[in-house]
């Protein structure tokens, strides 16, 4: 135990959705607030009816601010540039309600602000913050290298450049005034040392975590509709959570599938669940290339937005679309399932392993990213390379007819007691403790001053009249 004294934790994150980033976060703020900590979560996004449970329901303290100014983007176009201008608004809120924390401040309580995915507030923070004050930023993977540039023509690719040189510079300007710097797996530490250098100080790796505790009537608090009774009368189940983004490549999932052939897919089943917004254009068309691929394959699909409706499918299905499945019933496809595929490549962390290993089923999963920190090879689950259809279609053909129940339920319970010592919201918050009482022992890290944003106001000014007048000449 690190001995670090009731605090008073800050989380600024931009959109309390449903995803691995929003998961972590809430992890971050439960693991906290379980070990008597006060902690408020401050977002500018969160659509009651598409968020985590515990992010509606009183469990956690979650505060809406900053957005009544900005909107997300711009004919669905600068996301970077408005997420940046959302979030100091909302920061504006948060110094303001901090400084009036008059109470706080004379029982000596320390205020640690804890800021994910967006950095671009922390400069601020650390300008106006109080000396004692903290500030430790979770990052989960460079956001310079998640933008997609190559898309287009040159013009429109040279435009992107030049819109996106300031971004990119001001996320590793804004990063380093944090006091510390955490990453999500050794894996995106690895890739944050090279883009960022060793300007951003040492950096720790505290991984995401899943509750050992959890039910799956504890989440939602209603009555379960398969309680003893199994899924679909009993059919062997495969499933596949992510998000419906092409990036995900669900299409590997069906495809190796397939490849099982007619005869051994008897009696099976292949789902594919995860996180859907009808907002988001890429969720809606990927879907519909699943289920375009999987038709195309010959086999015959179905998708469901409730769980009445998922129960109820036809047993002639062979692949379900579930979108947005609630968490309680996610759960009981865990618990259900004989294997999860994981078909991410380069995942950074990639939580859906841990969550199915927590559930007692072994995990196949792309030999890259954040699974291979995760997954033991042979004892927890398999890796292998995604790009090789035929190898998980081995793996899937050797889960349903080449291993016994003894050597399922030894994986079982490897798998039960890595998650256990490694990633429980026990061990998360043993990690984030360690981390924040030793930021608060050392000096606050030194940091330019804010009038470096006068070189980044420059750098837009000159971006955005390069932009404009490229616009210009094509009209």
């Amino acid at each position: 135990m690190s001995g670090l004294k009731r605090s008073n934790v800050i989380i600024i994150h931009p959109d309390l959705g449903i995803g691995g980033a929003e998961r972590l976060i809430i992890d971050v703020a439960l693991a906290l607030q379980n070990r008597g900590h006060k902690v408020t979560i401050y977002t500018s996004h969160r659509d009651k009816s598409h968020c985590f449970e515990e992010a509606r329901d009183g469990t956690l303290n979650v505060q809406v601010r900053g957005n009544t100014i900005f909107p997300a983007h711009l004919f669905r176009r600068f996301h970077v540039l408005m997420a940046i201008l959302r979030q100091l608004h909302l920061t504006l809120s948060v110094l303001a309600e901090v400084a009036g924390a008059e109470e706080e401040r004379k029982n000596g309580t320390e205020d640690i602000f804890i800021v994910d995915q967006v950095p671009a507030c922390v400069p601020f923070l650390k300008t106006f913050a109080r000396r004692r004050q903290r500030i430790l930023f979770y990052c989960h993977f460079p956001d310079q290298l998640l933008s997609r540039r190559g898309e287009g023509g040159s013009v429109l690719r040279f435009v992107k450049a030049f819109y996106r040189f300031p971004f990119d510079w001001f996320e590793g300007w804004a990063m380093s005034a944090a006091d510390k710097v955490v990453a999500n797996s050794r894996f995106t530490r690895a890739v944050v040392r090279s883009v960022f250098g060793e300007r951003l100080g040492s950096l720790s790796v505290v991984y995401p975590c899943v509750d050992t505790q959890a039910t799956v009537l504890a989440k939602q608090g209603v009555t379960t509709v398969v309680k003893g009774e199994r899924l679909w009368g009993g059919k062997r189940i495969f499933l596949s959570i992510n998000r419906f983004e092409r990036k995900k490549d669900m299409g590997l999932a069906i495809r190796a599938y397939y490849g099982l052939g007619e005869e051994k897919r008897r009696g099976t089943r292949l789902v594919i669940a995860g996180g859907y917004d009808n907002r988001v254009q890429e969720n809606v068309l990927y879907h519909r290339e699943l289920d375009g691929l999987a038709t195309g394959l010959g086999l015959q699909t179905a998708t469901s937005k409730t769980v009445i409706s998922a129960l109820s499918v036809p047993d002639s299905i062979d692949v379900l679309f579930l979108l947005s499945v609630p968490s309680a019933f996610r759960d009981t496809l865990l618990e259900q399932s004989r294997l999860l595929l994981y078909t991410p490549i380069n995942e950074h962390f990639g939580i859906v392993p841990v969550e199915a290993m927590r559930a007692g089923i072994p995990v196949l999963a792309s030999n890259t990213g954040g699974p291979l920190e995760t997954i033991v090879e042979g004892e927890t689950g398999w890796l292998r390379d995604a790009k090789n259809d035929a190898d998980w279609t081995a793996v899937m053909d050797q889960v349903l007819y080449g291993m016994d129940p003894a050597e399922l339920d030894r994986m079982s319970v490897a798998a039960k007691e890595r998650v256990e010592r490694e990633f429980s919201l026990t061990a998360m918050g043993d990690r984030l403790e360690e981390e924040i009482t030793d930021m608060l022992a050392r000096e606050r890290r030194p940091f330019a001053g804010f009038q470096q944003i006068f070189i980044l106001l420059a750098l837009s000014g000159f971006t955005f009249a390069v932009i404009a007048a490229v616009i210009l000449k094509m009209i």
